[in-house]
């Protein structure tokens, strides 16, 4: 029972979570002051992450006339009210967290309009989602006293990885017998590291490797577990080699 609970309730994108976790983990770690509120964001920001999905869900499911929506519904609205309970006294102790929010409004509502035709996979709809998540590591640093002057490079170093990763997996499991999405991949990929080496050497690191990764592993067969087990190590070693080259 308790696993068909959590199987209803929390969402089964394991990439989403590395993209939800690691800027925000970044920010708070380069931040001069961590504290209690970057407890009770990270709270909020997953909260807000799980109620978002399941309104997306049942807006996908009912757009379609399916009764299944249903079953979204109530935990929409449980995960929606733990996200007010936790952002609500957040914002009104840091107001600027509103504009945050707002300047991630658009890219939700790309998100939402892919969820609605049913488009989820789409290319641009895993773009659209890569940019407010990377961007919450600049709201976790200056949570923490560090201004977006200082921390935006670790924000681009995630835009960096993340936005390479919606390609890369494609190229490993629905678009795994497509040389073109394996070309993109490997071109982006080495533009990336370029990128990385100028906003610091150590990054160069990391990214070598997701390189690497991009030339060598498509088209091996590697089941999604395993894609996703390297996926995770790749994400730390990122959260890792952050602190040193900023």
């Amino acid at each position: 029972m308790a696993k068909t609970t959590r199987r209803t309730w929390l969402p089964e994108e394991h990439g989403a979570w590395a993209m939800l976790t690691v800027p925000f983990l970044a920010g708070t770690l380069l931040a001069p002051r961590p504290g209690w509120a970057h407890a009770l964001l990270f709270a909020a920001w997953l909260l807000g992450y799980v109620a978002v999905f399941h309104g997306r869900q049942w807006l996908r499911l009912h757009a379609r006339g399916l009764r299944s929506a249903g079953r979204h519904a109530l935990p929409a609205v449980v995960f929606g009210a733990a996200f007010a309970a936790a952002g609500v006294p957040l914002a009104l102790l840091h107001p600027w967290l509103v504009a945050a929010a707002l300047f991630a409004s658009p890219f939700v509502l790309v998100n939402t309009y892919f969820a609605w035709r049913g488009r989820e996979r789409a290319l641009l709809n895993g773009l659209a989602a890569v940019v407010p998540a990377c961007g919450m590591l600049l709201v976790a640093a200056r949570l923490g006293g560090l201004g977006p002057a200082l921390s935006w490079p670790g924000g681009v170093a995630c835009l960096l990885y993340f936005a390479g990763t919606v390609p890369y997996v494609k190229t490993m499991i629905r678009e795994r017998n497509s040389p073109s999405y394996r070309l993109g991949s490997a071109v982006y990929h080495a533009a990336a590291l370029v990128a990385a080496a100028f906003l610091s050497p150590w990054l160069a690191i990391p990214f070598a490797a997701y390189l690497a990764r991009s030339l060598a592993l498509p088209g091996r067969g590697l089941r999604p577990p395993v894609v996703g087990a390297l996926e995770l190590a790749c994400s730390t070693a990122l959260l890792l080699t952050l602190p040193l080259s900023l």
